[in-house]
């Protein structure tokens, strides 16, 4: 029996990663997540903001406009907010690899064209074994189309993945019109991978304050299903490698994953809640899973339920709407 398993050309143990978490500005912590089995390290992102306020800051004291300075800051957060700068970022990795065996993975967060992607080469240059291009946008301009903030973020892509001889894996919303032909052009911009998905956080409102309330809430198992059908969508359609994030609790968890299509799943919620000692618990569950039905190989699970090779492939698709919606026999309570 075999748990390995290939990501953006690397090498695994097997296919349980932690995916990206404040647990990695802890190096004591990091050791422990290896020692616990994970198969790699995600570091969480370097945001364009922490960038641009750093080169802000550079080009204040010679430009001579205090004031205007200080306003553009006001759009941008508190850089206490960042537990790591950028220098430090980069340092961090250098620790981090000089610490463990196992890949690090970085991140870049943003979705603008600009001098900030030169970092994408800095962090290949510290150590790097790969690195994760987290796409976040939020259209609210009326005047500007979707294929337009499309072109936008595959510029980026393109520029990322030509700056740097790492693997580069994008991580994706499922807000898309078409994904799967997005996907396509991800892949062709050089990408290696997909992470599905970015959880979008949600702002809240206080209605008696009139302000706006920002809430972390961790993953439940509920948003795996999402995952799950667009990984079994995808996997048959892409050679790229595909990693799924978002509701991995218990080894049936990871399972599922493989079988949509996954080639390694990214755990952070449950992580965060039970310890390192998560991915044993995972790693272990897969083995008996393993061990349970005589698989021998990741290879021989991986896509066996998805969208080309399911014995329902309705179940993925509109068809399977409508028979749920005319499921229910109950009666509405009065």
């Amino acid at each position: 029996m075999s748990l390995a398993t290939q990501y953006l050309g690397l090498s695994l143990a097997h296919p349980i990663v932690p995916g990206a978490s404040p647990l990695v500005d802890d190096l004591d912590m990091v050791r422990r997540l290896e020692d616990a089995g994970a198969a790699a390290i995600v570091m969480h992102s370097l945001f364009e903001e922490q960038v641009s306020l750093e080169q802000m800051a550079a080009h204040r004291f010679f430009d001579g406009h205090a004031e205007s300075y200080a306003e553009a800051t006001s759009y941008f957060p508190d850089a206490g907010v960042f537990a790591l700068g950028p220098d430090a970022y980069l340092e961090q990795i250098r620790k981090i690899r000089a610490a463990v065996a196992v890949p690090v993975i970085a991140s870049l967060n943003g979705t603008t064209r600009g001098g900030w992607l030169s970092w994408a080469k800095r962090m290949a240059e510290a150590g790097a074994s790969a690195l994760e291009l987290n796409l976040y946008a939020m259209p609210s301009d009326p005047e500007r189309s979707g294929a337009a903030i499309e072109e936008e973020q595959l510029a980026v892509i393109g520029e990322v993945t030509s700056s740097i001889s790492i693997p580069v894996a994008v991580k994706l919303s499922p807000t898309y019109s078409s994904l799967p032909h997005f996907l396509g052009k991800v892949a062709g911009a050089g990408a290696k991978g997909a992470v599905l998905f970015n959880r979008l956080y949600q702002p809240d409102i206080d209605v008696e304050t009139l302000t706006l309330k920002r809430t972390l809430h961790l993953s439940d198992r509920q948003e795996l299903q999402l995952r799950l059908r667009w990984l079994a969508i995808l996997s048959p359609q892409t050679r790229m490698t595909l990693a799924c994030s978002g509701g991995i609790h218990d080894p049936l968890d990871v399972v599922k994953s493989l079988m949509a299509g996954a080639h390694v799943a990214q755990v952070v919620s449950a992580v965060l809640e039970n310890g390192p000692q998560m991915l044993t618990l995972l790693i272990e569950g897969l083995k008996h899973f393993f061990e349970e039905h005589e698989y021998t190989s990741v290879t021989q699970l991986r896509g066996n339920m998805n969208l080309a090779r399911c014995p329902d492939p309705s179940g993925y698709e509109r068809v399977n709407y409508v028979k749920l919606l005319a499921s229910w026999h109950g009666e509405a309570k009065h």
